[in-house]
This record gives structure tokens, C-alpha cells and sequence, in this order.
């Protein structure tokens, strides 16, 4: 009846005569099948209504998901629609969950097997399908017991992809909810394939005005180092990855090279050119994508076990110029959301096609700069004064030995007419010029008199040689001066900061230089406790004092151990070991030093007992480092000292020192080079402030005897077992072992610090992993 109804399209009329015809029971039958079409025609209409306003598929899927659950009374519902790209079914929501995008091959599982079909399935009982998966089930906590999972088609009858309803209210899914929706999933298909459709077209729209903007951003960077970051971070971002690195060839050694690698350690990574995944890409210069690296027999599973670190998925490609030449090669790993694609390729070999001219351009910049700072270093390291003018007589370059000899400061100079700079009583070497100009000949002035101003004057040879280019034209001259002065007042000044013995062979050595070197050295730093309250109680006059007498002790023992004092810093001082000349024992001279300070501290304190007078405790820190050794300072006032890390970590053990509540503390770099044996206990790994690689550090006990360190050969074992298991995170053992230290000798605040500390991490867990460092928060 109801067909007759809809086929014929009767009027009002003609169908109030049909009713009139039907019996009661005929008639509510009739009427309740009319009102269920009615409903379904409704909520198909509605499908209409909410998906005809947007193209965003992110909310016509949830729309659609909320019409069908509404209507089918299901308590959740998902839109599987398929990507042609990577043959995976994906969903953006799902009613009720928070889950994000969820991805699987379009074969697998109920919506899989629908999909595959194009056949509907209605099951009433999910456990009992061998095909349903009850583990995302126990992931969700939600408790599946019915399904009804139904085909999309575009209107050409194309598989779109599939929707699926769980949980019907009240019974089971029934054929007419099928029907239902299948209708509702015909109605939504035209609407999800063009939401898709205008979701792709701003994808790439997006893609290309990014594209666009990491062009411009790569091209305006000239700094390799910088720029190969910048490429990695861009690289990372556009194909939405975990990390990349790009490694460069290095034609004289054949190999791939990258000092930049997301992830890890800012090291130089270089290996041979064939070797690995990206040895392969470069040298078959083909792209190579691969969806699962641990099932890959090229892939190196040796680098995931060392780093911690799990890759799933890596996209490799060539970095190729536009002669055809393979720059390097762009490895990234794990794709977020599944496997690198087919568009992915594209994308980075686009990119990477414009990487490569930027990386052409930083690398030629690069060259032009190494070399103009080469030639520049050479100028520099020159101990004669050289100074360049070109044909217009105006100078262009000067050395800083110029600028010493001449007594002149660098903005006086560039810039300037010989006229203008060699006037007067300097006139012969604006005169030399000239004759070199005229002749194009080199001129010598010998053992010539400099003015230096103020009635002073310097005695040196000045040498002036024309300039040629390669076509042979005149282009400047080029000046250099020699300082032959004879007043060098050295060893007096060196006799204050070292022994004579260093002063002389400094002095005698030709070829030593008091500029900046980088060497290893040892460095002693020592430091009076609590100097400002001695200061304060005993008064401005007995503090000289005690400093003088402190320091003629104390300075000493560090020369007759062949070390140099740097310097005081008030009640400090830093003496170096290793510098200028190195002895082959210097970390032993300075540890050796430091045990005879403290004995000889116990000779000083007993004597100011003796004299009513308060005893002073120190601390000293030892570290062996390469630091840059030198004359730093100004023209008027220069200082021959060390600076660099090294330094800076001595200061810090001599600070811990307190903290530890011992007197003298090495580094393990300072043990390392050890050659004789000493009485040491390694306290604790450290990270110091400002530093990021922790450090072992030592406790020298060689000055003690039994009545300062009681027991000291069972307190060493005793104490190594106590802090292996703290290091293992054992610190019930631990605290065990160090308050039997504690009973040995009661005075050892470093075991009652550790006790201290066994006790806070029980009550108060650390997160994990953890490493046993110790951070120094001060310095």
C-alpha cells in the first residue's frame, strides 16, 4: 500500500479513500509503517541538512556520527573512510573516545572485511566473531556487544569507505537499520568524497606556501652548520617526521659526514660512503622508503640499542644539485601517524632539490671565509708588524704586531693616506713608499729609529715590497716591520710567578711564546674557609698578616713542585702545572703539592695555637684539562694566565670541598694521569653549574693519619660497596653501608652526607630512569 502510495504520487484524496477501505487493525498497521518511513525519511533529510553547510571533514564526521547514533539508538559510532594512498582505512573521531587518528591496512578486521566486500555485516554477539579483536576492548575499558558495520559508495557504486555502529540500546541491530543506514552512508558519501576532495586541495595549498617559506628561509642562511640544521628541523616539520639528519659527501675522504643529528649529541658522524642505508641512496643515488627498519636486513640495529631509541619507518633520498651530482643524502625517521608515502618521496626530493643550492652557496661561502680567515690568521700569528696599502695610498690591513710596533690603535690606522699616518719624525716611511711606487722595486730601511711620541723611540727594520696582481698591475704595497728593540725585561716579572729554573728555560727557549696556546695543564685552586669571619674577628692589620705569612708558606710548596702561580684572589690562589713546559708528572706535582699544604696547614695552625692566635682550615680542587695559556689583558696592563673550562672546574671542586666537608678534591680526568699511587676515595659523580657531562671526584686522604682519619683502609672498602649500591638505586643497602662507615669514624661527613641522602630518596623516590648525578646547583 505504501509503495502505491509513492509509485503513483495519489493525492490527499485518494489516499484518504484508500484509508477509508482498510480495517482498524489494517489501519494502524498501515499508519505505523507510514510513520516509520516517515522517521527514516527524516533522518535521512537530516543527514541532508547536516552535512550540506561544511566542508571541513573533521565535522562532517562528527555529524554524521551523531545523526546515525541518534537514530539507530547505538551508543557509539565511527566513519572509516579509505586512503588510496597508503591502502589504510582511517578515522578522525569516534563517539566517545579521544582517541586520535586511528590507521589500519583496509583489509583487516570487520571494517576491513566490509570494505574489501562491499558486503554489510550485522553481528549480535562480538565475542563470539572470531573476527572482532577484543584487545581494544581492555585498552578502552568499553565493553562491545553488538555491531553493525555498512559499506559507503560514491553514487558511481566506488567503495568510499565504511561506517560502523556499536552497541544498539535496546536489542539487536536489526535489517532495517541496515537499510537505514545504508541510506544515511549513500546520502553522506558525495559530501565526505568533496570535504576530502577540498581537504587535499588546502593540504597542498598549505604544503606548497610552506615549501615556499623554508625556501626563502634556507636560501638567506650562509653559515653551514646553521644552515644543515635549519634543513633537518624544515625536513622534520613538512613530512611531519620524528627526526632527521643529513649527511654531506666528503670527496677527500669518500665519506658521509653530519655534525648535526636530531636526537643525539651535537658530534661529528662520518663513515664510508657505501656503508648503511644512506651509503646505499648515495650511491645508487635512488630513493629508498622503508615501512617496517627493523625488517630490513640494511638497516643497523646496533644504533637503536645504543641510543635507546626505536625507528619504526625512514625515508632516505639523494640531495642533488642542478648539474646531476649527489650533494649528500636526507635520512628521516619514523613518520608520524604510519609509514613515509609516496608523496612524502616528492615532497623531499623537492625540498631537498632547493636545499642543495643552498647548501652549494654556505659551502662556497664557507671556503671563501676559511680562507680569508686563514690568511688573516697567518697576518695575526706574524711577530713582525705587516701592513697593506693599496694604489690609492690608503691602507687596508694591519696586523696587531703593527699596531704594537707603531703604538698606534686600529681605527687610527685604516683608512688612511701614508701622508696622513707617517708624518714628521715618521716621513722616511711615507718616502720608502713612494720609491717603491715610482720603481716598483722592494726597498730595506735597516736598524731605522721609530717614533713611538713623548721623546720614545724604537729601533726597527722596515722592508716595502710592491703588491702585483695576476695581470701584473700595480696594486699597493705591502709593509713590514721588524722590532729589533733590545729592551726585553722579562725575567724579572717571570721570577714572580715561577721558579727560576721555568723563568730561565723559558727565556732561553727560541721558539717558546707568551702568546695564547692551548695545552693540558693541571690546575690547583685553594681557598681559605670562612675567611670573612676570620677577617672580621682578628681585624684588618693580623689579616695582612695572616695572608702573608699564609701565602709565603703556601707559595713555596708550589714551586719547589715546579708549579706556577697564576694569581691571588683574595684570600684564594690558582697555581698551574703543565705551563709553559710541561714535566710528563704534572697532575702528580700538583696533587703532591697539595698533600705537603696540608701537612705543612697542621705545622702553620699549631703555631698560631701557640700563639692564641685561631687555626684556618682551606679546601683545594684539582683538575686536569686542556685550557688556553697566555698573556691576556690589554696594551697597558697584561697578566700571563690560564682560563677555559678547566679552570672553572678546579674552582668548582674547591668549593664542593665544603659541601663534602673534605679538604682536597681531584677530578677523574686529574686520576686519570695519575703515575703514582695515592690514598683515594671516589666521593660521589657530579655535574657541576654551567656543565652538562658529569664528572667523577676524589677525596685525597695521604695527608691523614690515625687520629684525623681512623680505620681508613676498612672505611675505603667499606664505603665503595656503600656507594655502588646507591648508584644502583639500592639505598636501603646503601644507607646500611654508610652508617657503618659512620660507626668507624663518626667525623666523616661524607658518609653522614650520604646517610642524609639514602634517607630522602627512600621517603622520596626519584622519577626513573635515574643516573646517580649529583647536580651542583652553586658554584
Amino acid at each position: 500500500m505504501l509503495n502505491e502510495i509513492f509509485e503513483r504520487k495519489l493525492r490527499q484524496h485518494d489516499i484518504r479513500s484508500i484509508i477509508e477501505r482498510l480495517s482498524i487493525t489494517d489501519r494502524d498497521g498501515f499508519l505505523d509503517a507510514l510513520s516509520n518511513m516517515l522517521g527514516r525519511f527524516t533522518a535521512l533529510l537530516e543527514v541532508a541538512n547536516r552535512l550540506s553547510d561544511s566542508l571541513s571533514l573533521d565535522l562532517l564526521f562528527t555529524r554524521l556520527i551523531e545523526v546515525t547514533t541518534e537514530e539507530l539508538d547505538a551508543e557509539r559510532g565511527t566513519i572509516f573512510l579509505n586512503d588510496k594512498i597508503r591502502s589504510e582505512l582511517f578515522a578522525r573521531v569516534a563517539l566517545g573516545d579521544i582517541a586520535q587518528e586511528i590507521r589500519f591496512p583496509n583489509h583487516l578486521g570487520i571494517a576491513g572485511a566490509v570494505f574489501t566486500t562491499g558486503e554489510p555485516i550485522i553481528i549480535d554477539d562480538a565475542y563470539a566473531d572470531s573476527r572482532f579483536n577484543p584487545a581494544t576492548d581492555k585498552k578502552t575499558g568499553f565493553r562491545t556487544r553488538n555491531i553493525l558495520t555498512a559499506p559507503i559508495r560514491s553514487r558511481l557504486g566506488e567503495m568510499v569507505g565504511v561506517i560502523q555502529l556499536l552497541n544498539k540500546r535496546q536489542g539487536c541491530f536489526t535489517k532495517a537499520d541496515l537499510s537505514l543506514i545504508e541510506a544515511m552512508a549513500s546520502q553522506a558519501a558525495a559530501a565526505l568524497q568533496n570535504a576530502r576532495l577540498y581537504e587535499q586541495i588546502e593540504r597542498a595549498r598549505s604544503e606548497e606556501a610552506q615549501l615556499y617559506e623554508v625556501t626563502k628561509a634556507i636560501s638567506s642562511e650562509l653559515t653551514l652548520n646553521k644552515l644543515l640544521q635549519k634543513i633537518m628541523d624544515f625536513t622534520t616539520s613538512i613530512l611531519d617526521a620524528d627526526r632527521s639528519t643529513l649527511f654531506l659527501h666528503d670527496e677527500k675522504t669518500n665519506e658521509l659526514w653530519s655534525v648535526v643529528a636530531q636526537g643525539l649529541e651535537s658530534v661529528a658522524i662520518r663513515f664510508p660512503s657505501h656503508m648503511g642505508i644512506a651509503g646505499s641512496v648515495f650511491t645508487t643515488g635512488e630513493t629508498i622508503n622503508i615501512r617496517d627498519a627493523y625488517h630490513d636486513p640494511r638497516f643497523n640495529q646496533e644504533v637503536d640499542r645504543k641510543t635507546g631509541y626505536l625507528t619504526r619507518s625512514i625515508l632516505c633520498a639523494p640531495v642533488v644539485n642542478k648539474e646531476g651530482k649527489i650533494l649528500g643524502v636526507t635520512q628521516v625517521l619514523n613518520k608520524k601517524g604510519g609509514p613515509f608515502t609516496e608523496i612524502d618521496e616528492n615532497r623531499l626530493k623537492a625540498f631537498s632539490a632547493q636545499a642543495s643550492i643552498a647548501i652549494e652557496n654556505a659551502k662556497l661561502f664557507e671556503e671563501v671565509l676559511n680562507m680569508r680567515n686563514y690568511n688573516e690568521s697567518i697576518l695575526e700569528s706574524l711577530s713582525n708588524g705587516v701592513m697593506s696599502i693599496n694604489e690609492d695610498r690608503l691602507i687596508e690591513k694591519c696586523n696587531s704586531a703593527s699596531l704594537h710596533i707603531l703604538n698606534l690603535q686600529e681605527d687610527a690606522v685604516l683608512g688612511r693616506t701614508i701622508e696622513e699616518l707617517f708624518s714628521g719624525d715618521r716621513q722616511w716611511i711615507a718616502n720608502a713608499v713612494e720609491k717603491v711606487m715610482k720603481t716598483g722595486t722592494s726597498d730595506v730601511s735597516m736598524d731605522a729609529e721609530l717614533s713611538l711620541g713623548n721623546g720614545r723611540t724604537t729601533s726597527v727594520n722596515l722592508t716595502v715590497t710592491p703588491l702585483i696582481n695576476v695581470k701584473g698591475e700595480f696594486i699597493g704595497c705591502l709593509l713590514i716591520f721588524e722590532d729589533i728593540s733590545s729592551e726585553k725585561r722579562l725575567k724579572g716579572t717571570l721570577a714572580r710567578y715561577m721558579t727560576k729554573e721555568v723563568a730561565d728555560q723559558l727565556l732561553s727557549n727560541a721558539d717558546a711564546m707568551l702568546g695564547g696556546q692551548l695545552k693540558q695543564a693541571t690546575i690547583l685552586f685553594s681557598d681559605i674557609r670562612s675567611f670573612t669571619t676570620i677577617s672580621e674577628r682578628t681585624g684588618p692589620q693580623e689579616t695582612v698578616s695572616l695572608l702573608n705569612e699564609y701565602f709565603t708558606v703556601m707559595v713555596d710548596i708550589l714551586f719547589n713542585h715546579g708549579g706556577i702561580l697564576d694569581k691571588y684572589i683574595g684570600d684564594a690562589l690558582l697555581a698551574v702545572f703543565g705551563a709553559p713546559f710541561s714535566t710528563g708528572r704534572d697532575a702528580d706535582q700538583a696533587l703532591c703539592a697539595a698533600i705537603e699544604m696540608m701537612r705543612a696547614l697542621r705545622e702553620f695552625n699549631i703555631r698560631r695555637t701557640h700563639e692564641d692566635k685561631h687555626p684556618i682550615n682551606i679546601g683545594i680542587g684539582i683538575n686536569t684539562d686542556e685550557v688556553l695559556v697566555g698573556n691576556i689583558g690589554s696594551m697597558k696592563r697584561m697578566d700571563y694566565t690560564v682560563i677555559g673550562d678547566g679552570v672553572n672546574l678546579a674552582s668548582r671542586l674547591e668549593s664542593a670541598t665544603k659541601y663534602y666537608g673534605v679538604n682536597i678534591i681531584i677530578s677523574g680526568y686529574t686520576r686519570q694521569i695519575l703515575t703514582d699511587n695515592y690514598l683515594l676515595r671516589e666521593i660521589d659523580l657530579i655535574r657541576v653549574k654551567g656543565k652538562t657531562k658529569p664528572v667523577a671526584i676524589y677525596e685525597v686522604l695521604d695527608f691523614h693519619d690515625e687520629t684525623t682519619f681512623p680505620h681508613a683502609e676498612e672505611i675505603l672498602c667499606v664505603f665503595d660497596e656503600a656507594l655502588t649500591a646507591y648508584r644502583c638505586a639500592n639505598w636501603k643497602d646503601a644507607l646500611k653501608k654508610f652508617e657503618r662507615t659512620l660507626n668507624l669514624h663518626p667525623g666523616d661527613k661524607t658518609a653522614h652526607l650520604y646517610v642524609e641522602r639514602c634517607r630522602c630518596l627512600l621517603a622520596n623516590p626519584p622519577p626513573t630512569p635515574w643516573d646517580g648525578v649529583w647536580v651542583m646547583a652553586e658554584k
